[in-house]
This record gives C-alpha cells, sequence and structure tokens, in this order.
C-alpha cells in the first residue's frame, strides 16, 4: 500500500479521533491508534526504500494550493511521533479517566488528537502558509493540554508563558517565510541552495525553531509546561512536540544556502545547551522539572551532531559529519522514546502517591517494581550507557567528532572541545539518574503518601513496557536501524549516497548483546542462590543511631550539592537554612531552590521595565491639543537638528 493512501487514512482516523473525543473514549482510543499506525508505516515505507511521496492539490485554500511532501528526514520524525502519540493515548486511559476528570478528560481528549494532527501537518507541509497553519495549531493544542488542570494557577501561568513564547516563534517564522516569498516569488518550499542570497535567513529559522525545541537559553518556556503538564502530555512534549524544532533547523538548514559560521554557532549552542541542561537538571528536587532540563541537555547533544555536520557540509563533505549527523538522527529517536518512558514512569509516580518532590518520596521500589525497573532502564538509557539505546546514538556522535579531532584547521580543535564537554555531560546525567532513582526508589518512604503507594495498571504499564523495549532493540540490533538512519540522513544532503552501516556499528551491537546476556546470567544467579538460601533482613549501616528514621537519609538536595555548587556561578541556587544550636535540637531545616536563571533575571526585569516605559508613554496621552501641537515642534526640531548636521558633513 502506497505511502498516500496510509497518509490519507491516517488523517482520517484521526479527524474520527478528535470528534470521538467528547463522548465516546473508546471509539477515540481506537481511531487514534488506528491512525498513528497508519502514519508509521507511511513513514516506514519511506525510511525502508520507498519513493518520497508528494502531492499537489488541484484546488486552492486561502488563495494557495497545498502541497505536502514526505521524504526520508520528514519519515524519520513522523514515526517518532506515531510511536509516542499512540502510546500517550493508551497511557493516558489509565492516568487520566473520565472517572477522576470528568470534563478535563474529554476536551484532553480533542485537543490530543488535534495536536497530533498538527504535528504531522508540520512534517508533511511543502508550502509556506500551509506551514504557518499547522504551526500556530500546533501551539494553540499544546496551550489547551498543557492547562488542562487549570484550576492549578501554575499550570495556567505554565500555559500562558507556553503561549507567549510560542507565538514569539510563529511571529519570527511569519517573518521568515514572508521574506522567503517575497524573495522566491513564491510559497512553495523545496531546495534552495542555489540561491545564496537567502542565507541570511537561516538566522531567523534558527532563533523561531530554536525557541520551540528549547535550546539553551531559549528554553524559558520548558521547564514549566514540562513540569506542570498532565505526564503523558509531557511525554509527547519532550518526546516529540520540541523535535519539531530541530526538524526545522534541520529542514532549513538543508534546503537554505546556510552562513559559513551557521554550522559553529549551531555546535556551540549544542554544547551549551547540554553541560547547562545537565547543570540544571542537578539542582532540581522536582522529579518532572528534573526531567524537563535534561530535554535541554539531550537537544543540546542532537545539535551538536547537526552543527558538525554543516560544519562539514562546507568543508567538501567529509565523512565525519555523516557520522556525526546520523548519531544526531538516531539520537531524535532515542530521546524521543526513552524520555517519554521516563515522563510515564514520573506521571505512575505521582499517580500513586500524588508527589513530585523526590525528597517526600522513597521505597518504592518494593511497592511499584515494574514502574521502579522501568524508570531505571530509561534511565540507564539518558545516561548513555550500554547495552541501550542512548549509548548508541552518542556513540556515533563521537566517534564522528574523534574522525574531525584528526583532520586539520578549527574542525579538530572544536571536536576535541565537544568531546571533551560531551564527556562531561554524560558523567553528570550518570550522576542526576543516580540521585533520581536513588532518592525516589531506593531507601524508605519519606512521607505517608510513599508509604502507601501502589503500582499502577495495565494501561499505564504497557505503554512503557513497549517503550522500554524499543529502547533496548535500538541498543541491541543497531545495524537494523542504520538504513533508515542513512536515508534520513541522504535526503538532509542530496550528495551524499547510501553506505552501509559503520564496522563500530555492528561490533557495538554484539558487545551490547554480550553485555546484557551477562547481566541477565548474573541476575538468574543471585536469585537463585537467594531462593535457595533464603534472604536476612537487617537495617542499613545506622551510623550509631539506634533508632534510625527515613529524614537521614540522602534528599535530592545533599545527593548532589556538590556537583551543583560547580555551576552556582549560573544556577544561583538560593538557599534557606535553620540549623541548630543546642545539644539536643528539636528543629532544624535546609531547603534550596534552583530558580530559573533567564527567565527570573533576564525575561521578567526586561518586561516589567517595557511594561513601565509603555505606561510612561500613556502619560503621554492625555487628549490636550496644545501638548500635542508641543511634541510636534519638538519632532520638528530634532529632524532640524539632524538635517543641519548632515549637511555639515
Amino acid at each position: 500500500m502506497s505511502a498516500g493512501i496510509m497518509l490519507a487514512g491516517a488523517a482520517g482516523a484521526l479527524a474520527l479521533s478528535a470528534v470521538a473525543g467528547l463522548f465516546l473514549p473508546r471509539l477515540w482510543l481506537g481511531a487514534t491508534v488506528a491512525g498513528l499506525a497508519a502514519a508509521f508505516w507511511a513513514g516506514a515505507a519511506v525510511l525502508a526504500g520507498g519513493a518520497p511521496w508528494e502531492w499537489r492539490g488541484g484546488f486552492q485554500v486561502g488563495g494557495f494550493a497545498p502541497h505536502l511532501q514526505l521524504d526520508g528526514l520528514g519519515a524519520l520524525f513522523l514515526v517518532l511521533l506515531a510511536v509516542v502519540g499512540a502510546c500517550g493515548a493508551v497511557y493516558s486511559r489509565g492516568y487520566w479517566p473520565d472517572q477522576a476528570h470528568p470534563r478535563s478528560a474529554r476536551v484532553g481528549r480533542v485537543w490530543w488528537s488535534v495536536h497530533v494532527m498538527s504535528l504531522g501537518m508540520v512534517l508533511l507541509s511543502a508550502n509556506g502558509l500551509l506551514f504557518l497553519v499547522a504551526w500556530e495549531l500546533f501551539a494553540v493544542s499544546g496551550y489547551f493540554l498543557v492547562t488542562l488542570e487549570r484550576q492549578r494557577a501554575q499550570a495556567r501561568a505554565a500555559g500562558w508563558l507556553y503561549l507567549a513564547v510560542s507565538h514569539v516563534s510563529a511571529l519570527c517564522l511569519f517573518a521568515f517565510f514572508g521574506i522567503l516569498a517575497a524573495r522566491t516569488g513564491s510559497w512553495e518550499l523545496g531546495p534552495m541552495r542555489d540561491q545564496p542570497g537567502l542565507a541570511p535567513l537561516f538566522w531567523l529559522a534558527l532563533f523561531a525553531f530554536g525557541i520551540k525545541a528549547g535550546v539553551f537559553p531559549l528554553h524559558i518556556w520548558l521547564p514549566s509546561a514540562h513540569s506542570s503538564a498532565p505526564s503523558h502530555v509531557s511525554a509527547i512534549m519532550s518526546g516529540v512536540s520540541i523535535k519539531i524544532g530541530v526538524y526545522g533547523i534541520l529542514r532549513f538548514g538543508g534546503w537554505l544556502a546556510v552562513p559559513d559560521s551557521a554550522g559553529w554557532i549551531v555546535a556551540v549552542l549544542g554544547v551549551v545547551s547540554a553541560v547547562l541542561g545537565v547543570a540544571f537538571a542537578l539542582g532540581q528536587h522536582d522529579l518532572k522539572r528534573l526531567l524537563a532540563y535534561h530535554s535541554v541537555e539531550n537537544i543540546g547533544i542532537i545539535l551538536v551532531g547537526v552543527g558538525f555536520a554543516m560544519i562539514a557540509a562546507g568543508q567538501g563533505d567529509a565523512p565525519w559529519g555523516r557520522l556525526a549527523l546520523a548519531g544526531a538522527l538516531l539520537h531524535v529517536w532515542n530521546h524521543g522514546l526513552f524520555k517519554s518512558l521516563l515522563f510515564l514512569g514520573a506521571g505512575s509516580v505521582l499517580h500513586a502517591t500524588g508527589e513530585r518532590e523526590m525528597s517526600r518520596l522513597g521505597g518504592l521500589w518494593r511497592l511499584m517494581p515494574w514502574t521502579a525497573s522501568l524508570f531505571a532502564l530509561g534511565a540507564v538509557a539518558i545516561s548513555g550507557l550500554p547495552p541501550l539505546n542512548g549509548f548508541v546514538s552518542e556513540w556515533l556522535v563521537y566517534i564522528g567528532l574523534f574522525d574531525a579531532s584528526v583532520a586539520r584547521g578549527a574542525a579538530a580543535f572544536a571536536s576535541v572541545s565537544a568531546i571533551v564537554l560531551l564527556a562531561l555531560t554524560g558523567a553528570m546525567a550518570l550522576a542526576c539518574f543516580t540521585k533520581a532513582c536513588g532518592v525516589s526508589f531506593l531507601g524508605s518512604p519519606r512521607s505517608e503518601s510513599a508509604a502507601r503507594a501502589h503500582e499502577s495498571g495495565p494501561l499505564m504499564l504497557g505503554p512503557m513496557l513497549a517503550l522500554g523495549c524499543l529502547c533496548a532493540a535500538i541498543g541491541l540490533a543497531p545495524v537494523l536501524f542504520w538504513p533508515a538512519i542513512d536515508r534520513a540522513a541522504c535526503a538532509w544532503n542530496p550528495a551524499w549516497v547510501a553506505m552501509g552501516a559503520p564496522a563500530s556499528l555492528a561490533a557495538i551491537g554484539a558487545s551490547n548483546i554480550a553485555l546484557a546476556l551477562a547481566c541477565l546470567a548474573a541476575a538468574a544467579l543471585l536469585w537463585r542462590r537467594v531462593t535457595r538460601v533464603g534472604m536476612r533482613r537487617a537495617v542499613t549501616w545506622d551510623c550509631g543511631y539506634a533508632a534510625p528514621t527515613a529524614r537521614m537519609q540522602y534528599t535530592a538536595g545533599s545527593f548532589a550539592g556538590i556537583i551543583t555548587e560547580w555551576f552556582a556561578w549560573i544556577m544561583d541556587p538560593q538557599v534557606q537554612r535553620d540549623c541548630p544550636d543546642e545539644p539536643f535540637p528539636s528543629h532544624a531545616s535546609y531547603e534550596e531552590h534552583t530558580p530559573e536563571v533567564v527567565l527570573e533575571r533576564v525575561v521578567e526585569p526586561a518586561g516589567a521595565l517595557t511594561m513601565r516605559l509603555y505606561a510612561a508613554a500613556r502619560q503621554l496621552q492625555h487628549g490636550r491639543l496644545q501638548a500635542y501641537l508641543f511634541y510636534i515642534v519638538i519632532g520638528l526640531a530634532a529632524l532640524a537638528a539632524i538635517a543641519v548636521m548632515g549637511g555639515g558633513r
């Protein structure tokens, strides 16, 4: 069946789901999953070697003819959308049921369908006006999903910030496509590398799509939106929605002639986002906010690969650029899978305990073994450890950088710096998820709500298990996924021809399989010994205390305190202490808060200053004719002074 027929079926099923979401939840779920399955097969058919799909409407809508296309690059993102969208839809039926949320559940289903359709339309659009329409629907539907819990002031504030920043991005895209249409004489989109005069437009596209991708310091909307939204919404926003920003950078970085410095700027933004994203994640105590900052980190890793691919394309298509791009494209998939898994796991914890604060959790591994195990699997993947998928994509980026380091010129020096900083990022990510897993799932419960936790149902665990299996599949058999990644890379740069998988990729897969088998064997031996000999339970080392309590365990703040001190110069942590000063103290407290520095220290003061200037300017509008005549005289005098100064020169 052709990709066009599958996409038409997907559009029809998703349109049906948008209508059914109000009153027929089962039909909504079936139509949503069926539509996304059709979209998946359409994307998979193109990635498997099928011809790119293209459709031009023989009619006009709003003065332009619709033009859709699906090539390898768009198909890569469409497949990810289909997987995460379907898993999130199934998960929502258990996490956000009508019984608990009778009003918002219905509305949420409708906006979920609209959000998924608009994301797909962005990926298929080959017309600037159609792209803008889809982009606006994408932004508006995201706002309504973020604010499903409108009764919470935090959710409303996060939604308004998301909407405001999204429209800044949309305004930039209006300018981008408007200038592009004026220069080319058409709203049609496609390769334009033969027009070097369009190169400066890339900066406008980078800013607009960088906002949506959450690139540091344009990420100001991301932590609050991802942490305040329901967890299945957080999963699709982090797993797919922010990737649309990456798609835009890739798409127009491939179609346009870009400035010579474009690759360097993208790579620097990637390194900064990776390092500072994980640093801010370490300073978080809210489990979902921690995961949100790791989205900034992983977008940074992706942009490092994209940036070096652009540098290589400007230097005669050096082979190391292709490896870096392949790693970035695979990391788009991988991050979408393991970050969605982690957000769904955090939602399972929130659903069972009502808590997101890690220092009020603990002891959940015994009460929620499936959730804890799947969250730990996602933590291993996002930390870039074998044998899971995060290790494979990061390794491809690394070998691209290693190959660049033996080349001559500035690329060699830059690649060495990027390798060191990405290694630092990986180490800090491991420390961060050791904190998240240890504080949240190990030890003893720190609150009554954690002690009463229970395992989630099959509608929530099923999608988590599916995502976990995909993380393992890519890690254990990466060679099977190479043709899809290679086809997407060739769509980005048509000058490249398909090539076989690098030899190291097969070796990585074999070593990951061996490591996985060794871990399973060790676990089986341990289990056999425990069941044969038995297990004696005892308290942990209690430091001499006769009756240790849960308060004596590490907290989220104390675990990462030393590392976060390294970045205090930018994180500006706020600390409140109530230290004991008596031999047998009855009370002591320590609280630490890491503010959103860019938002609270830069954007908000600038906004306040703008509003004060606006209020002052309003005072000039008082309706007095004499004053208006005086303003005209002042203006004419200023113009005369400028003219005299210009004539003197």
